[in-house]
Protein backbone atom coordinates (compact mmCIF):
# COMPACT_ATOMS: atom_id res chain seq x y z
CA UNK A 1 0.00 0.00 0.00
CA UNK A 2 2.91 2.62 0.71
CA UNK A 3 4.42 1.78 -2.74
CA UNK A 4 1.03 2.51 -4.27
CA UNK A 5 0.45 6.00 -2.77
CA UNK A 6 3.96 7.13 -3.56
CA UNK A 7 3.52 5.75 -7.37
CA UNK A 8 0.34 7.93 -7.59
CA UNK A 9 2.04 11.53 -7.52
CA UNK A 10 5.18 10.61 -9.79
CA UNK A 11 2.21 9.14 -12.24
CA UNK A 12 0.56 12.80 -11.73
CA UNK A 13 3.62 14.76 -12.63
CA UNK A 14 4.53 13.08 -15.44
CA UNK A 15 0.91 13.03 -17.03
CA UNK A 16 -0.04 16.28 -15.98
CA UNK A 17 -1.00 17.50 -19.18
CA UNK A 18 -3.12 15.06 -20.07
CA UNK A 19 -4.72 15.66 -16.36
CA UNK A 20 -5.67 19.31 -16.89
CA UNK A 21 -7.33 18.53 -20.67
CA UNK A 22 -9.50 16.05 -18.60
CA UNK A 23 -10.36 18.72 -16.21
CA UNK A 24 -10.65 21.46 -18.74
CA UNK A 25 -13.13 19.33 -21.02
CA UNK A 26 -15.15 18.11 -17.77
CA UNK A 27 -15.65 21.90 -16.50
CA UNK A 28 -16.72 22.49 -20.47
CA UNK A 29 -19.50 19.72 -20.09
CA UNK A 30 -20.65 20.97 -16.60
CA UNK A 31 -20.81 24.39 -18.11
CA UNK A 32 -23.06 23.98 -21.45
CA UNK A 33 -25.22 20.86 -19.75
CA UNK A 34 -25.65 21.87 -16.17
CA UNK A 35 -25.90 19.35 -13.55
CA UNK A 36 -28.47 17.27 -15.38
CA UNK A 37 -27.50 13.71 -15.29
CA UNK A 38 -25.91 12.24 -18.78
CA UNK A 39 -27.36 9.01 -19.11
CA UNK A 40 -25.76 6.83 -22.47
CA UNK A 41 -27.94 6.52 -25.38
CA UNK A 42 -28.38 3.21 -26.88
CA UNK A 43 -29.16 3.11 -30.97
CA UNK A 44 -29.68 -0.85 -31.14
CA UNK A 45 -33.60 -1.81 -31.16
CA UNK A 46 -34.30 -4.78 -29.55
CA UNK A 47 -36.01 -6.44 -26.22
CA UNK A 48 -34.88 -5.99 -23.20
CA UNK A 49 -32.36 -7.87 -22.23
CA UNK A 50 -30.89 -8.76 -18.39
CA UNK A 51 -28.81 -5.92 -18.65
CA UNK A 52 -31.86 -3.29 -19.56
CA UNK A 53 -34.73 -4.81 -17.56
CA UNK A 54 -36.18 -1.27 -15.87
CA UNK A 55 -38.98 -2.95 -14.38
CA UNK A 56 -40.12 -6.03 -13.02
CA UNK A 57 -43.80 -6.56 -12.54
CA UNK A 58 -44.00 -9.24 -9.43
CA UNK A 59 -47.79 -9.81 -9.53
CA UNK A 60 -50.10 -11.27 -6.69
CA UNK A 61 -49.91 -14.43 -7.94
CA UNK A 62 -47.03 -16.94 -10.15
CA UNK A 63 -48.68 -17.09 -13.66
CA UNK A 64 -48.22 -20.79 -13.79
CA UNK A 65 -49.27 -22.25 -10.46
CA UNK A 66 -51.59 -24.48 -11.64
CA UNK A 67 -53.35 -25.45 -8.06
CA UNK A 68 -55.22 -21.97 -7.96
CA UNK A 69 -57.70 -19.54 -10.02
CA UNK A 70 -56.28 -17.19 -12.74
CA UNK A 71 -57.49 -14.21 -14.44
CA UNK A 72 -56.53 -12.12 -16.94
CA UNK A 73 -58.45 -8.69 -18.18
CA UNK A 74 -57.92 -6.72 -21.45
CA UNK A 75 -59.06 -3.39 -22.42
CA UNK A 76 -58.74 -1.50 -25.68
CA UNK A 77 -60.49 1.47 -27.41
CA UNK A 78 -62.93 0.26 -30.14
CA UNK A 79 -60.87 2.30 -33.00
CA UNK A 80 -57.89 0.94 -32.58
CA UNK A 81 -59.38 -2.24 -32.31
CA UNK A 82 -60.71 -1.80 -35.60
CA UNK A 83 -57.99 -0.25 -37.38
CA UNK A 84 -56.30 -3.10 -35.94
CA UNK A 85 -58.15 -5.78 -37.94
CA UNK A 86 -58.42 -3.23 -41.27
CA UNK A 87 -54.59 -3.44 -41.02
CA UNK A 88 -54.91 -7.17 -41.08
CA UNK A 89 -57.76 -8.04 -43.41
CA UNK A 90 -55.76 -5.31 -46.10
CA UNK A 91 -52.03 -6.68 -46.37
CA UNK A 92 -51.97 -9.17 -43.12
CA UNK A 93 -49.98 -7.28 -40.76
CA UNK A 94 -50.49 -8.15 -37.40
CA UNK A 95 -50.52 -4.51 -35.41
CA UNK A 96 -49.65 -4.04 -32.16
CA UNK A 97 -53.27 -2.25 -30.20
CA UNK A 98 -52.05 -0.35 -26.82
CA UNK A 99 -54.25 -1.87 -24.04
CA UNK A 100 -54.38 -2.07 -20.75
CA UNK A 101 -54.13 -5.56 -18.94
CA UNK A 102 -54.83 -6.84 -15.36
CA UNK A 103 -53.46 -10.49 -14.77
CA UNK A 104 -54.67 -11.69 -11.10
CA UNK A 105 -55.66 -8.49 -10.02
CA UNK A 106 -52.46 -6.57 -10.91
CA UNK A 107 -52.58 -4.08 -13.23
CA UNK A 108 -49.88 -3.30 -15.60
CA UNK A 109 -50.56 -0.55 -18.12
CA UNK A 110 -49.78 0.61 -21.75
CA UNK A 111 -49.51 -3.60 -22.99
CA UNK A 112 -49.25 -4.48 -26.78
CA UNK A 113 -51.26 -7.33 -27.71
CA UNK A 114 -51.53 -8.20 -31.66
CA UNK A 115 -52.91 -11.41 -33.25
CA UNK A 116 -50.97 -14.16 -33.48
CA UNK A 117 -50.95 -17.31 -35.72
CA UNK A 118 -51.14 -18.12 -39.34
CA UNK A 119 -53.36 -21.08 -40.04
CA UNK A 120 -55.13 -20.21 -36.78
CA UNK A 121 -56.25 -16.99 -38.33
CA UNK A 122 -57.16 -18.85 -41.59
CA UNK A 123 -61.12 -18.68 -40.99
CA UNK A 124 -60.92 -15.13 -38.86
CA UNK A 125 -64.29 -12.64 -40.20
CA UNK A 126 -65.40 -9.76 -39.14
CA UNK A 127 -68.41 -7.46 -40.29
CA UNK A 128 -68.91 -9.32 -43.45
CA UNK A 129 -65.23 -9.54 -44.21
CA UNK A 130 -63.35 -12.63 -44.90
CA UNK A 131 -60.12 -13.23 -47.90
CA UNK A 132 -58.15 -16.09 -49.52
CA UNK A 133 -54.88 -16.00 -48.01
CA UNK A 134 -51.99 -17.86 -48.84
CA UNK A 135 -51.10 -20.85 -46.78
CA UNK A 136 -47.66 -21.35 -44.82
CA UNK A 137 -45.59 -23.65 -47.20
CA UNK A 138 -47.40 -22.65 -50.60
CA UNK A 139 -51.56 -22.92 -51.37
CA UNK A 140 -54.38 -21.32 -50.78
CA UNK A 141 -56.70 -21.49 -48.12
CA UNK A 142 -60.00 -19.78 -47.67
CA UNK A 143 -61.68 -21.04 -44.01
CA UNK A 144 -58.75 -22.14 -43.73
CA UNK A 145 -58.09 -25.14 -45.44
CA UNK A 146 -55.10 -25.37 -48.14
CA UNK A 147 -55.66 -26.48 -51.35
CA UNK A 148 -54.75 -30.22 -51.33
CA UNK A 149 -55.17 -30.31 -47.90
CA UNK A 150 -56.17 -34.18 -46.67
CA UNK A 151 -56.81 -33.99 -42.27
CA UNK A 152 -54.59 -37.58 -40.59
CA UNK A 153 -55.95 -41.04 -41.15
CA UNK A 154 -58.45 -41.60 -38.82
CA UNK A 155 -58.70 -37.92 -37.75
CA UNK A 156 -62.42 -37.20 -36.29
CA UNK A 157 -63.61 -33.82 -36.52
CA UNK A 158 -65.59 -31.71 -33.71
CA UNK A 159 -69.04 -32.23 -33.58
CA UNK A 160 -70.28 -29.63 -36.43
CA UNK A 161 -67.18 -29.17 -37.89
CA UNK A 162 -67.65 -27.96 -41.28
CA UNK A 163 -65.26 -28.13 -43.97
CA UNK A 164 -64.89 -26.03 -46.85
CA UNK A 165 -65.51 -26.34 -50.46
CA UNK A 166 -63.49 -28.71 -52.31
CA UNK A 167 -62.70 -30.87 -49.10
CA UNK A 168 -62.16 -34.30 -49.73
CA UNK A 169 -61.87 -36.53 -46.87
CA UNK A 170 -59.28 -39.52 -46.95
CA UNK A 171 -59.87 -43.31 -46.95
CA UNK A 172 -61.47 -44.08 -44.32
CA UNK A 173 -62.76 -41.20 -42.58
CA UNK A 174 -65.59 -41.32 -40.33
CA UNK A 175 -67.50 -38.22 -39.61
CA UNK A 176 -69.55 -37.93 -36.63
CA UNK A 177 -73.05 -38.56 -36.56
CA UNK A 178 -74.94 -35.74 -37.58
CA UNK A 179 -72.29 -34.56 -39.85
CA UNK A 180 -73.78 -32.05 -42.03
CA UNK A 181 -71.35 -30.71 -44.69
CA UNK A 182 -72.52 -27.45 -45.98
CA UNK A 183 -72.99 -26.14 -49.54
CA UNK A 184 -70.09 -24.27 -51.01
CA UNK A 185 -68.63 -24.93 -47.67
CA UNK A 186 -68.40 -20.82 -46.92
CA UNK A 187 -67.65 -20.84 -43.16
CA UNK A 188 -70.88 -19.58 -41.12
CA UNK A 189 -71.87 -19.10 -37.58
CA UNK A 190 -72.66 -22.74 -36.97
CA UNK A 191 -69.14 -23.88 -37.19
CA UNK A 192 -66.79 -24.17 -33.84
CA UNK A 193 -65.40 -21.68 -32.23
CA UNK A 194 -61.49 -21.70 -32.23
CA UNK A 195 -58.68 -21.26 -34.83
CA UNK A 196 -57.26 -24.36 -36.51
CA UNK A 197 -58.54 -25.44 -40.16
CA UNK A 198 -61.67 -25.11 -41.55
CA UNK A 199 -62.63 -23.61 -37.97
CA UNK A 200 -64.46 -19.68 -37.46
CA UNK A 201 -62.99 -16.95 -35.96
CA UNK A 202 -65.37 -13.50 -35.75
CA UNK A 203 -63.40 -10.59 -35.31
CA UNK A 204 -66.95 -9.80 -33.23
CA UNK A 205 -65.60 -11.74 -30.28
CA UNK A 206 -62.06 -10.81 -29.64
CA UNK A 207 -62.54 -13.22 -26.50
CA UNK A 208 -62.17 -16.08 -28.84
CA UNK A 209 -59.03 -15.09 -31.06
CA UNK A 210 -55.67 -16.04 -30.67
CA UNK A 211 -53.64 -13.22 -29.42
CA UNK A 212 -49.66 -12.29 -28.15
CA UNK A 213 -49.27 -9.64 -25.37
CA UNK A 214 -46.34 -7.91 -25.15
CA UNK A 215 -45.04 -6.02 -21.81
CA UNK A 216 -42.18 -4.19 -23.34
CA UNK A 217 -44.06 -2.68 -26.79
CA UNK A 218 -44.90 0.62 -25.24
CA UNK A 219 -42.73 0.44 -22.45
CA UNK A 220 -39.36 0.05 -22.70
CA UNK A 221 -37.32 -2.74 -20.70
CA UNK A 222 -40.59 -3.74 -18.74
CA UNK A 223 -41.23 -7.63 -18.16
CA UNK A 224 -44.06 -9.62 -15.97
CA UNK A 225 -42.16 -12.21 -13.88
CA UNK A 226 -39.44 -12.13 -16.17
CA UNK A 227 -41.26 -12.30 -19.34
CA UNK A 228 -41.74 -10.20 -22.47
CA UNK A 229 -44.37 -11.87 -23.81
CA UNK A 230 -46.85 -14.54 -23.33
CA UNK A 231 -49.30 -16.08 -25.83
CA UNK A 232 -53.14 -16.55 -25.50
CA UNK A 233 -53.85 -19.81 -27.48
CA UNK A 234 -56.89 -20.31 -29.47
CA UNK A 235 -59.18 -23.53 -29.13
CA UNK A 236 -58.29 -25.62 -32.07
CA UNK A 237 -60.32 -28.17 -33.76
CA UNK A 238 -63.84 -27.08 -32.00
CA UNK A 239 -61.72 -27.92 -28.85
CA UNK A 240 -62.96 -25.60 -25.72
CA UNK A 241 -60.50 -26.73 -23.66
CA UNK A 242 -56.75 -26.97 -25.19
CA UNK A 243 -56.43 -29.78 -22.89
CA UNK A 244 -54.61 -31.33 -25.82
CA UNK A 245 -52.12 -28.67 -25.83
CA UNK A 246 -51.40 -28.51 -22.62
CA UNK A 247 -50.90 -32.18 -22.13
CA UNK A 248 -48.52 -32.18 -24.91
CA UNK A 249 -46.84 -29.29 -22.96
CA UNK A 250 -46.70 -30.77 -20.02
CA UNK A 251 -45.13 -34.49 -21.99
CA UNK A 252 -42.40 -32.56 -23.58
CA UNK A 253 -41.48 -30.96 -20.10
CA UNK A 254 -41.55 -34.52 -18.27
CA UNK A 255 -39.18 -36.10 -21.15
CA UNK A 256 -36.95 -33.42 -20.11
CA UNK A 257 -36.81 -31.63 -23.41
CA UNK A 258 -37.09 -27.81 -23.26
CA UNK A 259 -40.90 -26.75 -23.14
CA UNK A 260 -43.10 -23.62 -22.37
CA UNK A 261 -45.50 -24.04 -19.31
CA UNK A 262 -48.64 -22.97 -19.49
CA UNK A 263 -51.35 -22.40 -17.31
CA UNK A 264 -55.70 -22.22 -18.13
CA UNK A 265 -57.00 -18.53 -17.12
CA UNK A 266 -60.29 -16.77 -17.66
CA UNK A 267 -59.91 -14.07 -20.03
CA UNK A 268 -62.00 -11.29 -20.75
CA UNK A 269 -61.56 -8.61 -23.50
CA UNK A 270 -63.35 -5.17 -22.87
CA UNK A 271 -65.66 -6.29 -20.45
CA UNK A 272 -67.14 -9.31 -22.26
CA UNK A 273 -68.25 -12.63 -21.13
CA UNK A 274 -65.27 -14.20 -20.06
CA UNK A 275 -64.20 -17.37 -21.14
CA UNK A 276 -60.84 -19.52 -20.04
CA UNK A 277 -57.83 -19.88 -22.22
CA UNK A 278 -54.77 -21.21 -22.42
CA UNK A 279 -51.81 -19.20 -21.43
CA UNK A 280 -48.90 -20.13 -22.65
CA UNK A 281 -45.12 -19.03 -22.06
CA UNK A 282 -43.76 -16.99 -24.83
CA UNK A 283 -39.82 -18.10 -26.30
CA UNK A 284 -39.14 -14.25 -26.03
CA UNK A 285 -35.41 -12.57 -24.77
CA UNK A 286 -36.26 -13.88 -20.71
CA UNK A 287 -36.91 -17.77 -21.87
CA UNK A 288 -33.47 -17.70 -24.09
CA UNK A 289 -31.66 -16.35 -21.00
CA UNK A 290 -33.30 -19.08 -18.83
CA UNK A 291 -31.87 -21.59 -21.08
CA UNK A 292 -28.17 -20.19 -21.07
CA UNK A 293 -25.46 -19.29 -23.26
CA UNK A 294 -26.46 -18.73 -26.25
CA UNK A 295 -29.17 -17.42 -29.35
CA UNK A 296 -32.69 -18.33 -29.85
CA UNK A 297 -33.94 -18.63 -33.48
CA UNK A 298 -37.45 -18.81 -34.51
CA UNK A 299 -38.50 -21.09 -37.70
CA UNK A 300 -41.20 -18.47 -39.60
CA UNK A 301 -44.27 -19.98 -41.51
CA UNK A 302 -42.86 -18.34 -44.16
CA UNK A 303 -39.87 -19.84 -44.60
CA UNK A 304 -38.20 -23.04 -45.67
CA UNK A 305 -34.93 -24.82 -44.57
CA UNK A 306 -32.99 -24.04 -48.10
CA UNK A 307 -29.37 -22.28 -48.40
CA UNK A 308 -29.90 -19.19 -50.48
CA UNK A 309 -26.10 -17.95 -50.34
CA UNK A 310 -24.20 -16.08 -47.60
CA UNK A 311 -26.65 -12.88 -47.35
CA UNK A 312 -28.40 -12.69 -44.53
CA UNK A 313 -31.12 -10.69 -45.62
CA UNK A 314 -32.07 -13.81 -47.60
CA UNK A 315 -33.15 -15.33 -44.99
CA UNK A 316 -35.88 -12.44 -43.06
CA UNK A 317 -38.87 -14.73 -44.40
CA UNK A 318 -36.98 -17.84 -42.89
CA UNK A 319 -36.03 -17.28 -39.44
CA UNK A 320 -36.11 -14.69 -37.06
CA UNK A 321 -33.57 -13.92 -33.92
CA UNK A 322 -34.88 -13.48 -30.67
CA UNK A 323 -32.32 -12.69 -28.29
CA UNK A 324 -28.05 -10.98 -28.65
CA UNK A 325 -29.45 -8.96 -31.11
CA UNK A 326 -26.89 -7.10 -32.69
CA UNK A 327 -23.99 -9.26 -30.91
CA UNK A 328 -24.85 -12.51 -32.72
CA UNK A 329 -26.50 -13.18 -36.07
CA UNK A 330 -27.78 -15.75 -38.34
CA UNK A 331 -24.23 -17.11 -39.37
CA UNK A 332 -24.63 -20.65 -37.41
CA UNK A 333 -28.40 -20.97 -38.80
CA UNK A 334 -26.94 -20.52 -42.48
CA UNK A 335 -24.17 -22.49 -41.89
CA UNK A 336 -26.32 -25.35 -40.62
CA UNK A 337 -29.10 -24.98 -43.21
CA UNK A 338 -26.24 -25.51 -45.63
CA UNK A 339 -24.27 -28.01 -44.70
CA UNK A 340 -27.44 -30.48 -44.13
CA UNK A 341 -28.84 -30.08 -47.76
CA UNK A 342 -25.74 -30.55 -49.25
CA UNK A 343 -23.58 -33.02 -46.96
CA UNK A 344 -23.29 -36.82 -48.56
CA UNK A 345 -24.53 -39.68 -46.60
CA UNK A 346 -21.65 -40.50 -45.36
CA UNK A 347 -20.47 -36.78 -44.02
CA UNK A 348 -24.07 -36.63 -42.55
CA UNK A 349 -23.44 -39.45 -40.12
CA UNK A 350 -19.97 -38.43 -39.16
CA UNK A 351 -20.99 -34.65 -39.13
CA UNK A 352 -24.24 -34.15 -37.79
CA UNK A 353 -23.08 -34.71 -34.29
CA UNK A 354 -20.67 -31.70 -34.39
CA UNK A 355 -23.38 -29.69 -35.28
CA UNK A 356 -26.36 -30.81 -33.28
CA UNK A 357 -27.26 -32.86 -30.24
CA UNK A 358 -28.51 -35.88 -31.37
CA UNK A 359 -30.11 -37.40 -28.94
CA UNK A 360 -32.23 -34.39 -27.91
CA UNK A 361 -33.47 -33.96 -31.70
CA UNK A 362 -34.26 -37.93 -31.39
CA UNK A 363 -36.46 -37.36 -28.25
CA UNK A 364 -38.23 -34.26 -30.31
CA UNK A 365 -39.13 -36.76 -33.00
CA UNK A 366 -40.07 -39.04 -30.57
CA UNK A 367 -42.48 -36.76 -29.08
CA UNK A 368 -43.72 -34.80 -32.00
CA UNK A 369 -44.82 -38.92 -33.15
CA UNK A 370 -45.82 -40.21 -29.88
CA UNK A 371 -48.65 -36.80 -29.65
CA UNK A 372 -49.26 -37.17 -33.37
CA UNK A 373 -48.48 -33.62 -33.83
CA UNK A 374 -48.72 -33.29 -37.71
CA UNK A 375 -47.81 -29.36 -37.32
CA UNK A 376 -44.30 -30.08 -36.49
CA UNK A 377 -41.10 -28.90 -37.71
CA UNK A 378 -41.66 -30.78 -41.15
CA UNK A 379 -45.77 -29.14 -41.22
CA UNK A 380 -47.15 -26.39 -43.10
CA UNK A 381 -46.81 -24.16 -39.88
CA UNK A 382 -43.23 -24.91 -39.93
CA UNK A 383 -43.55 -24.73 -36.27
CA UNK A 384 -40.22 -25.01 -34.04
CA UNK A 385 -37.39 -22.78 -32.57
CA UNK A 386 -33.26 -23.57 -32.92
CA UNK A 387 -31.27 -23.05 -29.58
CA UNK A 388 -28.03 -22.45 -30.21
CA UNK A 389 -25.17 -23.22 -27.82
CA UNK A 390 -22.49 -20.82 -28.01
CA UNK A 391 -20.07 -23.17 -25.45
CA UNK A 392 -20.94 -26.24 -27.28
CA UNK A 393 -21.72 -24.77 -30.72
CA UNK A 394 -24.31 -27.18 -31.08
CA UNK A 395 -28.09 -26.79 -31.80
CA UNK A 396 -31.33 -27.81 -30.26
CA UNK A 397 -34.45 -28.30 -31.68
CA UNK A 398 -37.60 -26.91 -29.53
CA UNK A 399 -41.30 -27.73 -29.85
CA UNK A 400 -43.41 -25.14 -30.02
CA UNK A 401 -47.63 -24.91 -31.12
CA UNK A 402 -49.29 -27.78 -30.13
CA UNK A 403 -52.46 -27.34 -30.89
CA UNK A 404 -52.41 -30.11 -33.30
CA UNK A 405 -51.43 -32.72 -31.16
CA UNK A 406 -53.48 -35.92 -29.96
CA UNK A 407 -55.77 -35.30 -33.45
CA UNK A 408 -54.50 -37.94 -35.62
CA UNK A 409 -54.20 -41.22 -35.61
CA UNK A 410 -53.45 -42.99 -32.49
CA UNK A 411 -52.97 -45.93 -34.01
CA UNK A 412 -49.87 -44.70 -36.29
CA UNK A 413 -46.42 -46.87 -36.02
CA UNK A 414 -43.33 -45.59 -34.32
CA UNK A 415 -41.60 -45.39 -37.68
CA UNK A 416 -44.93 -43.59 -39.68
CA UNK A 417 -44.45 -40.44 -41.20
CA UNK A 418 -46.82 -38.37 -38.63
CA UNK A 419 -48.15 -35.42 -40.86
CA UNK A 420 -51.12 -34.14 -42.81
CA UNK A 421 -52.65 -36.64 -44.70
CA UNK A 422 -52.08 -39.51 -41.62
CA UNK A 423 -48.47 -40.74 -42.54
CA UNK A 424 -48.54 -40.40 -45.98
CA UNK A 425 -47.96 -37.39 -48.25
CA UNK A 426 -49.67 -35.01 -50.09
CA UNK A 427 -49.77 -35.64 -53.44
CA UNK A 428 -46.75 -34.69 -55.61
CA UNK A 429 -46.92 -32.85 -58.88
CA UNK A 430 -47.86 -35.31 -61.94
CA UNK A 431 -49.40 -37.80 -59.42
CA UNK A 432 -52.51 -39.18 -58.82
CA UNK A 433 -54.40 -38.15 -56.18
CA UNK A 434 -57.08 -40.15 -54.30
CA UNK A 435 -59.78 -39.39 -55.92
CA UNK A 436 -57.94 -40.06 -59.42
CA UNK A 437 -57.64 -36.40 -60.37
CA UNK A 438 -54.39 -35.42 -62.07
CA UNK A 439 -52.66 -32.69 -60.06
CA UNK A 440 -51.28 -29.65 -61.82
CA UNK A 441 -47.53 -28.55 -61.89
CA UNK A 442 -46.72 -25.66 -59.36
CA UNK A 443 -46.20 -22.30 -61.96
CA UNK A 444 -43.14 -22.00 -59.11
CA UNK A 445 -41.96 -25.31 -59.22
CA UNK A 446 -38.33 -25.05 -59.84
CA UNK A 447 -35.76 -27.31 -61.97
CA UNK A 448 -34.13 -30.19 -59.88
CA UNK A 449 -31.19 -29.44 -58.06
CA UNK A 450 -28.63 -31.93 -57.66
CA UNK A 451 -30.93 -34.56 -59.21
CA UNK A 452 -33.16 -33.77 -56.39
CA UNK A 453 -36.70 -32.67 -57.48
CA UNK A 454 -37.42 -29.73 -55.40
CA UNK A 455 -40.92 -29.21 -53.58
CA UNK A 456 -43.76 -26.92 -54.43
CA UNK A 457 -42.76 -23.24 -53.74
CA UNK A 458 -44.20 -21.08 -50.99
CA UNK A 459 -46.81 -18.63 -50.87
CA UNK A 460 -45.70 -16.30 -53.76
CA UNK A 461 -46.08 -18.66 -56.31
CA UNK A 462 -48.82 -20.93 -55.01
CA UNK A 463 -49.27 -24.35 -55.50
CA UNK A 464 -49.37 -27.10 -53.34
CA UNK A 465 -48.53 -27.17 -49.84
CA UNK A 466 -45.13 -27.89 -48.85
CA UNK A 467 -44.71 -30.72 -46.27
CA UNK A 468 -41.18 -32.25 -45.45
CA UNK A 469 -38.16 -31.13 -43.56
CA UNK A 470 -34.35 -32.16 -44.84
CA UNK A 471 -33.26 -32.15 -41.39
CA UNK A 472 -36.06 -34.09 -40.06
CA UNK A 473 -35.88 -36.44 -43.47
CA UNK A 474 -32.00 -37.02 -43.57
CA UNK A 475 -31.89 -38.16 -39.55
CA UNK A 476 -34.59 -40.88 -40.17
CA UNK A 477 -33.45 -42.49 -43.26
CA UNK A 478 -30.17 -42.80 -41.87
CA UNK A 479 -29.36 -46.62 -40.25
CA UNK A 480 -27.46 -44.44 -37.36
CA UNK A 481 -29.63 -42.44 -36.54
CA UNK A 482 -32.78 -43.88 -37.06
CA UNK A 483 -31.11 -46.41 -34.18
CA UNK A 484 -30.61 -43.77 -31.95
CA UNK A 485 -34.32 -42.83 -32.50
CA UNK A 486 -35.86 -46.37 -31.82
CA UNK A 487 -33.87 -46.12 -28.45
CA UNK A 488 -34.98 -43.06 -27.11
CA UNK A 489 -38.52 -44.15 -28.56
CA UNK A 490 -38.25 -46.73 -26.49
CA UNK A 491 -37.36 -44.95 -23.30
CA UNK A 492 -40.07 -42.18 -23.61
CA UNK A 493 -42.71 -45.32 -24.24
CA UNK A 494 -42.05 -46.25 -21.28
CA UNK A 495 -41.69 -43.05 -19.11
CA UNK A 496 -44.51 -41.23 -20.77
CA UNK A 497 -47.05 -43.64 -21.49
CA UNK A 498 -46.38 -47.25 -19.98
CA UNK A 499 -46.72 -46.09 -16.69
CA UNK A 500 -49.56 -43.99 -16.92
CA UNK A 501 -47.08 -40.43 -16.41
CA UNK A 502 -49.60 -38.86 -19.66
CA UNK A 503 -53.25 -40.06 -17.92
CA UNK A 504 -51.90 -38.79 -14.55
CA UNK A 505 -51.12 -35.15 -16.17
CA UNK A 506 -53.93 -34.95 -17.41
CA UNK A 507 -55.93 -35.62 -14.38
CA UNK A 508 -53.91 -32.58 -13.21
CA UNK A 509 -55.09 -30.02 -16.07
CA UNK A 510 -58.57 -30.77 -15.88
CA UNK A 511 -58.52 -29.83 -12.40
CA UNK A 512 -56.84 -26.70 -13.29
CA UNK A 513 -58.75 -26.24 -15.58
CA UNK A 514 -61.84 -26.67 -13.64
CA UNK A 515 -60.59 -23.92 -10.93
CA UNK A 516 -61.04 -21.00 -13.45
CA UNK A 517 -64.39 -18.90 -13.61
CA UNK A 518 -67.03 -20.02 -15.94
CA UNK A 519 -65.27 -23.02 -16.84
CA UNK A 520 -67.42 -25.57 -18.54
CA UNK A 521 -66.54 -28.69 -16.62
CA UNK A 522 -69.25 -31.03 -18.61
CA UNK A 523 -67.50 -30.39 -21.71
CA UNK A 524 -63.82 -30.82 -20.12
CA UNK A 525 -64.86 -34.11 -18.89
CA UNK A 526 -66.29 -34.70 -22.33
CA UNK A 527 -62.61 -33.39 -24.12
CA UNK A 528 -60.95 -35.11 -21.50
CA UNK A 529 -62.24 -38.59 -21.46
CA UNK A 530 -61.58 -38.55 -25.33
CA UNK A 531 -58.06 -37.81 -24.70
CA UNK A 532 -57.94 -40.60 -22.28
CA UNK A 533 -59.26 -42.89 -24.67
CA UNK A 534 -56.12 -41.83 -27.19
CA UNK A 535 -54.09 -42.73 -24.94
CA UNK A 536 -54.93 -46.14 -24.22
CA UNK A 537 -55.26 -46.66 -27.87
CA UNK A 538 -51.87 -44.90 -28.54
CA UNK A 539 -50.25 -47.22 -25.21
CA UNK A 540 -52.12 -50.32 -27.02
CA UNK A 541 -50.88 -49.52 -30.59
CA UNK A 542 -46.91 -48.91 -29.39
CA UNK A 543 -46.98 -51.79 -27.01
CA UNK A 544 -47.92 -54.09 -29.97
CA UNK A 545 -45.27 -52.26 -32.37
CA UNK A 546 -41.73 -54.64 -33.24
CA UNK A 547 -39.48 -51.07 -32.44
CA UNK A 548 -40.96 -51.22 -29.29
CA UNK A 549 -41.52 -55.23 -28.19
CA UNK A 550 -38.25 -56.02 -30.05
CA UNK A 551 -40.52 -58.62 -31.68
Amino acid sequence: MAQLKHRIPVKLRHNWKLVTLCAAFLALCWGVLGSGMIRPYVTVSQTATAETVITNVTGTKELFDTSVAHEVKITFTDAAYEDMLNEYFKDGDKKYVEADLTIDGTRVPSVGIRLKGNSTLAGLTWKGQSKQRSMPGGGQRRGGMPEGFQPPEGFQPPEGFQPPEGFQPPEGFQPPEGFQPPEGGEPNGDQPRGGGFGASLKGEEPENLPWLISFDEFVEGRRYQGHNQVAVRPAAMGSTTMLNEALGIALVGASGEPTQRSIHSAFTVNGRTSTPRLIVEYLDEGYAENLGEGVLYKSLASGSFTYKGEDQTGYTNDFKQINKVGVQDLQPVIDLVKWVNEASDAEFTSGLGERLDVESFARYLVLQNLMVNFDDMAGPGRNYYLWYDLDTKKFKVITWDLNFAFNGNAKSGVNDTISMGGGRRLPQQGQQNQQGRQNQPSQSATPPRNGQPERPQGPEGGGMMRLGHPLKEKFLKNAAFKKIYQDQYRALYTELLGNGTASGLLDDLVTSYKLNENADTAKADTEAEKLRTFLTTRTQTLRSDKAISGG
